[in-house]
């Protein structure tokens, strides 16, 4: 160590300082970038008073935990973004860059999920940095204010210990009661169930997955257990404790590293006490695209028309559970493009879809779907979907936006794609105005996938060649997928093995029958009185395949099997 200078200051310490090169050149060199810090702040400063934005520095800024869960952390790296501050009259957003592409899509998504005006204010490539690293203190731990709460470590835990369907009564008579309902929550989610229902019984409690559609029992818990189990259920989800012989309704969201879970919890008094229903909405979901939904041939190329047309209103119908929302969310992914706006409005938003404008509805304080798509309307979107269409007033506006130029999506309770007309007719939707804004309607079903790993042939017993012998028949001569009658088939049965935990089933798959609008379905739409039978008719004549006929097809392909067609769709 060379020693530079020495200064003595007997004065005030009697003391010699030593003041090294080495500690010279740090000095300097923090002091440059000190001075170069300041004048990055400067330009980024002047930059937003030339372009019309604000300013801000985020050093030493403490932003609250509701503003960064706006935007994921991994989006707003990418972006180079974050929410600084939310109020009663706008979001304030930081960001490096406004012109980079997907901003405007943010801007797009955040005023339409929270009705708020967004303002920018722009920042240097530092301050972001340091802004970022506040993602680092939110909690992975989701509380309701009773102070109840699940951790990302026990979801974590008990998914990797959890194995089988077989495994999880065993797993659960080991676990602490305080820990149970995690466990039931991680062995859903690794065993794709959709719903977790749990029922008290005489003599014990039920709990039971519906997975692939069906439900499974999984494990009987002792009747003992009942009531603390369900008051962890009632507090999570926001429920009140003294109220067992009324209905409720509440809901749980958990925040996981690699998915968002929305978990819709119902509650039903019966003799033997509450019963509980627990819906699963993994946002990961979203990712199935339009090319995997099960159509194929002419109805697929016939939708697929359709979704690109600029205006016109595009029906998914079928009871609840079927898959419309899916459906009509693989058609948005489909068109989505930077240059056309999208809004939904729906009950739940089930799947994040990136890029479009996602609202939900709330009748209890006064956001309806009918008032959701007047204001929807006002945003100038290109295309709109509405989770469903349940009364007059909602089908009226959205046929006057099919009308006017817009490109609808909606969903429609009903048994199969005629039972849509009827259906509209019988709310009071006035025939002349329907029958130009029909595009098309679809009706499908969801059956299960034989497993590929154990599924065997099989023979079909007499009343099921019947029906097959049908359906078959029935199919147009000039269809691509007429059948020869006489030509030998193959038909495909479940048997169980490890991959698909013994149900002989793994995932699902729809079947469909698409009808598009033509001259002969709107004569009969504008004639008023217009039965399910003639349309049908009409749309059969016009080359339409039934569901019943997409699912034959499908189970000679050894997708699925027969009774699984005619499980769904008699």
């Amino acid at each position: 160590m060379t020693t530079l200078f020495t200064m003595d200051e007997p004065q005030k310490s009697g003391q010699t300082i030593h003041i090294t090169s080495g500690e010279i050149e740090k000095k300097f060199a923090d002091k440059m970038s000190e001075l170069k810090f300041r004048e990055i702040e400067r330009e980024v400063r002047q930059n937003a008073i030339q372009r019309g934005f604000g300013y801000v520095s985020l050093f030493g800024m403490p932003i609250p935990e509701e503003c960064l869960k706006l935007i994921p952390r991994e989006r707003a790296e990418n972006l180079k973004v974050i929410c600084v501050a939310k109020t009663k009259t706008e979001i304030r957003l930081a960001v490096t860059d406004p012109d980079r592409p997907g901003i405007n899509e943010l801007i797009d998504e955040l005023t339409g999920a929270q009705q708020l005006p967004i303002g920018l204010y722009l920042v240097s490539d530092r301050s972001i940095v340091a802004a970022l690293k506040q993602y680092d203190s939110i909690p992975k731990i989701i509380k309701t204010t009773s102070g109840i709460e699940i951790t990302e470590q026990d979801l974590t835990r008990f998914e990797k210990q959890h194995t089988q369907l077989s495994n999880l009564a065993e797993r659960i008579n080991q676990t602490p009661l305080t820990e149970v309902l995690s466990l039931l929550i991680a062995g859903a989610k690794q065993a794709r169930a959709t719903d977790i229902h749990v029922e008290a019984e005489e003599a014990d409690v039920k709990v039971r997955y519906r997975i692939d559609g069906v439900l499974h029992t999984v494990a009987m818990l002792p009747k003992e257990s009942w009531k603390k189990l369900i008051s962890r259920i009632k507090l999570l989800a926001g429920l009140k404790l003294n109220i067992e012989d009324r209905p409720q309704d509440g809901r749980i969201n958990l925040e996981i590293a690699d998915d968002k879970i929305d978990i819709r919890v119902s509650t039903v008094p019966t003799s033997n006490g509450e019963s509980v229903a627990m819906r699963l909405l993994l946002s990961t979901e979203a990712g199935l695209e339009f090319e995997k939904l099960g159509l194929r041939g002419q109805p697929f190329e016939e939708l697929k028309r359709q979704i690109k047309r600029p205006s016109g209103m595009i029906v998914a119908t079928g009871p609840t559970g079927s898959g419309k929302t899916t459906t009509l969310y693989s058609m948005l992914k489909k068109i989505n493009q930077p240059g056309s706006k999208i809004i939904t409005l729906e009950d739940p938003i089930e799947y994040r879809l990136e890029g479009i404008n996602q609202s939900q509805v709330n009748p209890d304080e006064g956001y309806t779907f009918v008032r959701g798509l007047k204001h929807a309307l006002r945003q100038d979107p290109d295309i709109v979907m509405i989770g469903e269409i349940r009364d007059l007033e909602t089908a009226e506006i959205s046929i006057q936006a099919t009308l006017t130029g817009h490109l609808v999506f909606t969903t429609l309770h009903t048994n199969n794609a005629a039972g849509a007309i009827p259906r509209f007719l019988s709310i009071g939707t006035k025939p002349y105005l329907l029958a130009p804004a029909l595009s098309a309607i679809v009706g499908q079903r969801l059956v299960r996938r034989l497993c590929d790993k154990c599924k065997k042939p099989t023979e079909l017993d007499k009343e099921a060649q019947q029906r097959v012998d049908e359906a078959i028949s029935t199919i147009p001569k000039k269809s691509e997928y007429r059948v020869d009658p006489a030509k030998p088939k193959t038909f495909f049965t479940k048997v169980g093995c490890f991959e698909c935990d013994n149900t002989g089933y793994r995932g699902r798959i729809g079947i469909f029958e698409v009808m598009t609008m033509n001259e002969e379905l709107e004569k009969l739409i504008l004639a008023g009185n217009t039965s399910e039978y003639d349309i049908t008719r009409v749309a059969l004549k016009h080359g339409m395949l039934t569901m019943v006929q997409d699912g034959v097809l499908k189970a000679l392909e050894g997708i699925t099997s027969i009774d699984e067609v005619f499980r769904v769709a008699a």
